[in-house]
């Protein structure tokens, strides 16, 4: 995607995006093991750095490590939050980065905003997971944000409706059927068992837009 306009467009398209990053973070900031001063964080696809604007403001201490695979979001990122000593970028995914020297249990607490939703379910969502897990501490958390499938079948037509409503009133031609082109949602009891299966206890739901739901995991120890 285009960095430029994404956090408008995003905005238009996700219902509460402008509070996701801040509750993230604090959410996050308020978990057992990264409150500690100096923790530090991972951010799973930084992207055009919402996060961690606002990492930086809630928590000025936290030694940050931004990655994405795509050099123009982070470059993007990078003019974004200007010369910030504290934060480590790194065009990598998370999987090739946890594989590096010093990295696997390192971080006290990881970031995933509207991530997960785009990798398939076919290895690819649990291979995400997994290393997500293996990079941090036990016990740290991570704050996973992403669009869901509902549990709910009988309502699909109207959240569609209402996402599509939605967008149009934030100024955007949406179209129907076309509201999740290109993303790969899962369901509640599907999350559940990838993230067993990565490392991490059952999934709580913190956040929750139309299909759009975040969640604190925790590894286990």
């Amino acid at each position: 995607m285009n960095p430029a306009g994404y956090e408008r467009l995003q905005s238009q398209v996700i219902p509460g995006y402008g509070s996701l990053a801040r509750l993230a973070v604090a959410l996050l900031a308020a978990s057992p093991v990264a409150t500690a001063a100096g923790a530090e964080v991972l951010v799973a696809g930084c992207g055009t750095g919402a996060e961690l604007v606002e990492a930086v403001a809630q928590r000025p201490d936290w030694r940050l490590t931004a990655i994405d695979p795509s050099d123009e979001m982070l470059q993007e990122s990078r003019q974004r939050l200007g010369d910030q000593a504290a934060i480590d970028w790194r065009q990598t995914t998370v999987e090739a980065l946890v594989d590096q020297p010093g990295i696997a249990g390192r971080y006290a607490g990881a970031l995933s905003v509207l991530v997960l939703q785009s990798l398939p379910d076919d290895g690819s969502k649990l291979a995400f997971l997994t290393a997500l897990a293996r990079s941090l501490q036990p016990g740290a958390q991570l704050v996973l944000v992403d669009l869901m499938q509902t549990s709910l079948p009988s309502l699909e037509g109207q959240l569609e409706a209402a996402w599509g409503g939605f967008q149009q009133a934030s100024g955007l031609a949406a179209q129907p059927g076309t509201s999740n082109q290109g993303l790969h949602p899962i369901g509640l009891a599907r999350l559940t068992s990838l993230v067993n299966a990565a490392g991490f206890g059952d999934p709580a739901r913190v956040f929750q837009a139309l299909g759009f739901e975040g969640f604190l995991l925790q590894r286990r120890a």
